[in-house]
């Protein structure tokens, strides 16, 4: 793929024939290279998602994509939000596409009819002098190719033409003007609207969840918001829990 509108967005985009994850090819590179550049594969042969689980899809099927962020002067409780700044940005890159709704799992799981087509991991680069932001986009994967039951993919769901330079270009126009209102207000996810955007498009807040958090614990309650600093807000028998990291379940009941 030449990726060309892709291309016309960022100031690099490197495209590899195969990697181990562009997460960790991009983070050796980080130093030489300028904000938001990007690289991507068809053909990641050891990624990984959040919590350490694997994430390796056939070859052709899928697009990993890691973007460089290089944010000068935020406050250190401002980088909690470019995770979920990066799922907010694949959801509206990929409303358009399909013809089912689109919705964001809190922190950034991207969602079609409640399936996840997108897992996105942050990764913060030392001294958090900026941080790396790795998308799987699932586009054209079987039913069998899928990795879990609640698992679908761009042509899964309905996509009449699943095009990786229209998917690529569509998240890096929504991620970089995303990116530069939330600099631009200095990291306030208020005055940016960015809290207000995300709360809106999270299809976690008012469902009943179960949160696996880091301890191992479980937390059972409602979820009815996300604060300030990015966190979500759970209502239990206990009270209301910050959850900053966690494995969010959403519950049928």
């Amino acid at each position: 793929m030449e990726f060309r509108r892709s291309r016309a967005i960022v100031p690099v985009l490197e495209v590899l024939p195969e990697a181990g994850s562009t997460n960790d090819v991009l983070r050796a590179r980080a130093g030489d290279l300028p904000d938001l550049a990007v690289l991507v594969t068809g053909n990641q042969t050891g990624g990984r998602g959040r919590l350490g689980r694997d994430w390796v899809t056939p070859p052709g099927t899928a697009l990993a994509i890691s973007v460089l962020l290089k944010p000068v002067g935020l406050p250190p409780t401002s980088f909690g939000w470019f995770p979920l700044l990066a799922g907010l940005a694949m959801s509206r890159a990929l409303g358009p596409l399909v013809p089912g709704g689109v919705q964001v799992k809190w922190p950034n799981d991207v969602l079609i009819e409640g399936d996840k087509v997108c897992g996105i991991l942050a990764e913060l680069l030392p001294g958090m002098s900026g941080l790396v932001i790795g998308a799987g986009v699932n586009l054209v994967q079987t039913r069998e190719q899928l990795p879990t039951a609640t698992s679908t993919s761009l042509a899964l769901a309905g996509a009449e033409v699943v095009d990786p330079d229209a998917v690529l270009s569509a998240y890096l126009i929504q991620l970089s003007t995303l990116y530069r209102d939330f600099l631009s207000a200095s990291g306030d996810p208020n005055r940016s609207a960015l809290r207000d955007e995300v709360v809106e498009a999270c299809h976690t807040i008012g469902r009943p969840v179960r949160v696996q958090l880091p301890s191992g614990d479980d937390l059972l309650g409602t979820a009815v918001g996300i604060d300030d600093d990015g966190r979500l807000i759970v209502e239990s028998d206990a009270g209301r829990t910050a959850v900053a990291a966690g494995d969010v379940t959403h519950l049928r009941y």
